[in-house]
Order: C-alpha cells, then sequence, then structure tokens
C-alpha cells in the first residue's frame, strides 16, 4: 500500500443534478449521501448543477430546492464533509449562509480559469466560519501552465484548502493534465484537485494522470453521472485506484452496491459518449451545455454538433447557456 492518501469528492448529486434537469428529489439524495458517507467518501457534494441559487430559467430549475436536498443529506451523513458549489454570480455569500445552516460544512467556489479574484470574499467568508474551503478553477483547457499559477495563487492567499483543477469540456488528454498540475504542485504547498468529464472518453485516465502527479483531491460520480459523457465514474476509479496499491479509505464494494443498486435507477439515460457529448470534448466546450444544446437543435431542426462547433468557436463559457438559442437562431437563418 502506498503511503499517499487520495481522498475522492463524489459530485454525483451536484454534478449529476445536470443529467438528470435537476430532479433529485429529497428521498433520492438522503439515499445517496448516506450510501456514499457509510463508503468512505472524503466530501460530498450537492446542489444544483451550477452551484447554490442555480436554480432559474437560465440554468434550469430544481425540482426540490437545493437546501431541502441539503437538509435531507444532512440528517443521514455521519462522517463524510457535506459541500456546496459556489459560483460568484450565481450564489452569494448569503446563499451560503443559508447552506451552512442547513448542514453544508464545507464549499467548493468556482470561477472561470481566469475570474479566480471574484472569488475573493466568498473564500474568506467560508474561511472564516469555519467551513473547509477550496478554489476550483473552470474549463483549465483555455489557459496554460503558467496562468493556472496565477489564478490558484489568489485562492491560496485568500485562504483556501486546497485548489482544484476542472477540465470542465472534457477537452484535455493525459499530458494536459500532468502540465498543469504538475506546474501547481512546483508552486504551492496547498493540495490539488482534479474534476474530469468523459467527453473524449478520457476521465479515468486523466484523473490518474493527475495523481501521477500529485494530485490528492479526485471528483467523481457513481456511474459517471454528471454533465455532457459524465464524469470519472468513482466506483471504477476507486477500483483503479485499489489495483495501483493507492490508499483511499473507501469500500468498494459498497460502492458498486450504491451505484447499481440506488444511483443507475435514478438516471434518465446511460451516460455513454454520443456525437454531440463527443463533440464538448472536441470543440472545448462546457459540459453542461449539452441538454440545453439538444433542446435547441430539436427546436430549430439543426444538428446538435453543429451548435457545438459554433459556441465552441465562440470560446462560450459556463453562465452563457441563454446565448445557445441565440446560436441555434443565427445558424439556422444563415443557411
Amino acid at each position: 500500500m502506498r503511503d499517499d492518501r487520495i481522498y475522492i469528492v463524489d459530485t454525483t448529486l451536484r454534478d449529476g443534478s445536470h443529467a438528470v434537469s435537476h430532479s433529485f428529489t429529497a428521498e433520492q439524495a438522503a439515499a445517496v449521501a448516506e450510501g456514499l458517507d457509510k463508503a468512505g467518501i472524503e466530501l460530498i457534494e450537492i446542489s444544483h448543477g451550477d452551484g447554490i441559487a442555480g436554480s432559474s430559467i437560465n440554468y434550469g430549475f430544481s425540482k426540490v430546492p437545493e437546501l431541502e436536498l441539503l437538509a435531507a443529506a444532512g440528517k443521514v451523513v455521519k462522517k463524510a464533509k457535506l459541500g456546496v458549489l459556489l459560483l460568484p454570480g450565481i450564489g452569494t455569500i448569503e446563499d451560503l449562509k443559508r447552506a451552512r445552516e442547513q448542514g453544508a460544512n464545507a464549499v467548493r467556489v468556482a470561477t472561470h480559469v481566469t475570474e479566480a479574484d471574484i472569488a475573493i470574499q466568498h473564500i474568506q467568508w467560508a474561511r472564516q466560519n469555519g467551513m473547509f474551503t477550496v478554489g476550483f478553477l473552470m474549463m483549465t483547457h483555455m489557459a496554460g501552465p503558467e496562468k493556472i499559477v496565477e489564478q490558484a495563487k489568489i485562492f491560496e492567499d485568500a485562504g483556501a484548502d486546497y485548489i482544484n483543477l476542472a477540465d470542465s469540456s472534457g477537452y484535455m488528454t493525459p499530458n494536459d493534465v500532468k502540465a498543469r498540475v504538475s506546474a501547481l504542485k512546483a508552486a504551492t504547498s496547498l493540495p490539488i484537485g482534479f474534476h474530469a468529464h468523459n467527453n473524449l472518453g478520457l476521465a479515468v485516465a486523466n484523473s490518474l494522470a493527475a495523481v501521477e502527479e500529485g494530485a490528492s483531491y479526485i471528483d467523481a460520480t457513481c456511474r459517471g453521472l454528471g454533465a455532457g459523457a459524465g464524469n470519472t465514474q468513482t466506483e471504477v476509479f476507486c477500483a483503479v485506484l485499489q489495483r495501483l496499491g493507492y490508499h483511499t479509505g473507501i469500500d468498494s464494494y459498497a460502492l458498486m452496491d450504491l451505484a447499481e443498486d440506488v444511483v443507475e435507477p435514478l438516471m434518465h439515460r446511460p451516460q455513454v459518449i454520443r456525437t454531440d457529448s463527443l463533440m464538448l470534448g472536441y470543440a472545448g466546450v462546457y459540459s453542461s451545455f449539452l441538454l440545453h444544446t439538444r433542446r435547441a437543435a430539436e427546436k430549430f431542426g439543426l444538428p446538435p454538433r453543429d451548435i457545438l462547433v459554433e459556441l465552441g468557436r465562440r470560446r462560450m463559457v459556463g453562465g452563457q447557456e441563454d446565448m445557445i438559442v441565440d446560436v441555434a437562431y443565427q445558424l439556422k437563418h444563415a443557411r
């Protein structure tokens, strides 16, 4: 057994929210959270797919308010940290206060890869109020290692407990991941985390590449349930780590049973790489754009691929979901 500990952050109840159109019920949240906790997951993230306060016409309305989901999970989680995602500009410190009152004791504050400075006050408030706090850089394929180090230093100076890099488009290859993680490892004493999407079929490989370069927190979801073609699959990745001798503290059999018996029945569709999800990774488009793009494509009679290529060309990022319909309309009338 290796000495280094790898911590699994399960985000089935957050990134997975995208894949089920934010329809989790309190009963489902409690069942998944309880199973993850018993299996030994370090941090369980639960909120709207776009973070707390994300329920809106732009991002999609939640079937059940996320504070109710948090409260339900909080009643059954005994050991794991219970966390939320917060995107400044969508969620506020007031929203974070309410989440904390409902049992959240961790927060990951997420910004575009070049905009870490908008998270400073949120990270500082969370740390001052005893929350485990993470600086989360999204769309990291859009910046090189030097820029990522620069932005991560902002999180470090604000008091983050670790820095998380997200391949939000599922665009990167293992070498891309290694370059970014190794640069950050050399520049900071903070732990490093990594969040993958499987749009090019590389989520497990990319997550393993991050671990090999020194990352100690890895995001994953049961059955891979997440935006686009999904995320690193929790039960698969834990089995890979176990085979390689890494210490995770995870009961792999309990995790497999949870994925099969609890998570799979609530999925709307299998997490497979179809042409449109493949194009997310190929064109470098934010993974949560998938269902929005499918709806726009159907409305305007276009192949989803054409819309996604144009979104990638325009370098659209999270928060610009409302532009998908505009792009589809323009493409339709340009023909």
